[in-house]
């Protein structure tokens, strides 16, 4: 039996595979104090409806996946641990200098940010390595002796090391790691060259340090994390999701927490790229997680999920830089929690403030005052205040209203109803947006795209999305509502590795570029050897970082083989990156030559020869039925007939208005569609005209 459990903002998912294949779904409130709570509880549920203690149910579990926030959260909120930076001598402010650029370049009254490593915790350290790997100044190691006493006298509970050029030559970082091993046993050091390879300064300091701050904290959840469920009866494996879209186990990830800052959202792109496929073979699949803090984008184009180094914690040029390979995810302050209210200007707002899971919106009843879009899909009529959670909680809809009236409508002078399709709107406006930027921004038409929606309150709104956005058709999977947490079954056993070194395809060196690519792929192969005769569909997967001569920044480029015979391969490197480069940017240069920066080789196999399962079959679900008043906007209440997922026959077509539910989820089918359910257990809807005679 596997387990695959995702922490998010608001409620914790935990997806069951039995040993016959067959999927569960359970959903507990996050508990932010004590996250690993949060899963105990999700499992207790499992354990409840299995008939069972807890201890009988994990002792039948073989793997547990597990994505969490816990570490992004951590940044945001400060609570890491206290991280001292070295740096090369005469380099002191690369944290607070940073690479330039500014959200809004010409607004001076927001203040430069603060640098994630403040000025008095930064060391310099005498020594220099020049760009060819050659030591220019040999590394004072006395100097570094005495940098020991000022850590330990300034009470420094993590150390990242960044020091100039040691991605050419790695030898003084790993000295320096040794003589502070020796000097501050214990202390968590973070080396740049060797977590993040890669020629641009600014980007190899900030993942050290963010991943040094976060040492101490991730090793000590982990640690409780496994030992809570060993002592609950796991006995199983551990894996933890990375932000690559793969998973690792635990111990990997304590060790280099950075790799973990996005895993939540990093897994629905992969479940949202398999239902897409299914759906529309060859389509762009646009895939939404709507969480009930953020609303998560992503786009997977031609198969490939996009990986970025751009990846922000907080807002572009204000928050802090990651400079991780990370799934391309873009996030918006607008899930189910996100709070609606009149600014000074007499304007509605939606988000980016969330009411999280504590206290949450004001139908939870647990003390939530003000009005949230989850609250205005209940006055709607959206939700059932009796089914929430398959009926396990119970909703506040008069609650709901009065805080509607109270906070929006009476100041707006307008009825509640009008209010809270106002609040719809203007949440499913911003998310347009959201998927508008990956979308039309980079030359893609979303007619001719899939929409994916997960994430519990996904079926709220992303009717009305589709249509704002003219994609033609939607895609709830069954597993939906535990978007991520389906993904982390489906997810793989991955590793990356990569090496920094110039090359330009006019004087292209084939010999070395053989050898680079060749000490890549038996890294690859060591880590694959590690899971033989556990694992299934090894993979290894190369790749490039390219950019046309004289450009500035680099794109990733995939590379179809592993090795260059001659001329005939150079050239297929260049129209690699030609085709990428023209895809993401509407243009190529075939008459520039192309600079290589970095190489990588990604090694991945799956822990089980299948995909994914179906969702086991609740009969008691599928009798549900009738109509329920709806209002919606411009058309204002009519009766919608009530659809029990399970109760849907495959390929059988059915009309909006109409709302289709299950324990975890309310799809919204307005008026003018087309929905049936696919032989893979799909909710699809079709907003096409064309769609009425699919």
């Amino acid at each position: 039996m596997r387990l695959a459990c995702d922490t998010g903002g608001t409620f914790t998912d935990l997806i069951v595979e039995d040993e016959a294949g067959r999927l569960d779904m359970f959903k507990a409130s996050t508990t932010p104090a004590d996250p690993v709570q949060g899963v105990i509880n999700a499992l207790g549920l499992a354990a409840q409806d299995a008939g069972i203690s807890l201890a009988e149910y994990l002792a039948r579990a073989d793997t547990f996946i597990h994505g969490t926030t816990h570490a992004i959260n951590a940044v945001i909120t400060g609570r890491t641990a206290r991280t001292a930076l070295l740096t090369s001598e005469g380099h002191p402010d690369i944290l607070v200098l940073r690479e330039g650029g500014r959200a809004e370049p010409f607004n001076f009254t927001v203040a430069y940010p603060e640098p994630y490593i403040p000025r008095a915790l930064t060391f310099e350290v005498p020594e220099r390595v020049n760009a060819e790997g050659k030591v220019v100044k040999p590394l004072d190691e006395a100097a570094v002796v005495a940098i020991c006493q000022k850590l330990r006298d300034a009470r420094v509970e993590a150390v990242a090391v960044a020091l100039l050029w040691s991605v050419a030559n790695g030898d003084h970082e790993q000295r320096v790691r040794d003589i502070l091993a020796k000097h501050l046993p214990g202390v968590p050091v973070t080396l740049s060259s060797t977590l993040n390879p890669t020629i641009r300064e600014f980007r190899r300091a900030s993942s050290a340090a963010i991943d040094a701050s976060l040492k101490p904290l991730m090793g000590s959840y982990l640690g409780s994390l496994s030992q809570r469920l060993k002592d609950a009866g796991f006995a199983g494996r551990l894996l933890v999701l990375t932000s690559q879209g793969g998973m690792v186990d635990a111990d990997e990830i304590a060790a280099s927490p950075i790799r973990a800052i996005n895993s939540g959202p990093s897994l629905a792109p992969i479940a949202g790229r398999y239902f897409g496929d299914l759906a529309k073979a060859g389509a762009d699949i646009v895939v939404a997680d709507t969480g009930g803090t953020t609303y998560d984008v992503s786009l997977v184009r031609g198969g490939r999920i996009p990986l970025t180094r751009d990846a922000w914690i907080g807002q572009p040029f204000r928050g802090h830089l990651t400079g991780f390979p990370s799934v391309d995810v873009q996030s918006v302050g607008a899930g189910g929690g996100s709070i609606a209210h009149v600014d000074k200007g007499g304007l509605l707002r939606v988000g980016p403030q969330s009411a999280g899971s504590t206290p949450g919106p004001v139908c939870y009843g647990r003390g939530g005052t003000e009005p949230t879009l989850t609250d205005a899909c209940v006055a709607l009529g959206y939700v059932d205040p009796d089914y929430f959670l398959g009926g396990n909680m119970k909703l506040d809809r008069d609650g709901a209203r009065r805080a509607i009236k109270d906070k929006v409508a009476d100041p707006l002078g307008m009825s509640v109803e009008d209010a809270a399709a106002a609040i719809v709107t203007l949440a499913t406006e911003n998310m347009a947006s959201a998927i508008a930027d990956i979308t039309v921004n980079q030359g893609i038409d979303p007619r001719n795209a899939v929409l994916i929606g997960g994430g519990g309150a996904a079926g709220l709104n992303s009717i009305f999305i589709a249509r704002r956005m003219n994609i033609p058709r939607l895609v709830i999977p069954e597993v939906g509502a535990a978007l991520s947490a389906a993904g982390a079954l489906m997810s793989e056993l991955a590793a990356d590795f990569r090496a920094v070194e110039y090359m330009v395809t006019s004087s292209f060196d084939v010999a070395r570029a053989n050898e680079i690519l060749g000490d890549l792929k038996r890294k690859g192969e060591a880590f694959l050897a590690q899971t033989d005769g556990t694992s299934f569909h090894q993979q290894i997967q190369f790749s490039l970082e390219a950019r046309y001569e004289q450009q500035v920044w680099e794109i990733e480029v995939p590379l179809p083989f592993d090795h260059f015979s001659g001329a005939a391969e150079i050239e297929k490197l260049a129209e690699a990156v030609h085709q990428s480069h023209e895809r993401i940017f509407a243009f190529r240069d075939e008459g520039s030559a192309i600079e290589i920066i970095g190489w990588s080789v990604r090694a991945s196999c799956r822990v089980h020869e299948h995909m994914i399962g179906r969702m086991k079959p609740h009969p008691e679900e599928a009798a549900r039925s009738g109509t329920r008043q709806v209002y919606f906007g411009g058309t204002g209440f009519c009766d919608a007939a009530i659809v029990p997922f399970a109760g849907l026959a495959v390929d059988q077509k059915h009309h909006g208005p109409a709302i289709v539910e299950s324990p975890f989820s309310s799809v919204v089918a307005d008026p003018g569609s087309v929905f049936w359910l696919t032989a893979d257990g799909s909710l699809v809807i079709d907003t096409s005209v064309q769609g009425a005679n699919a």
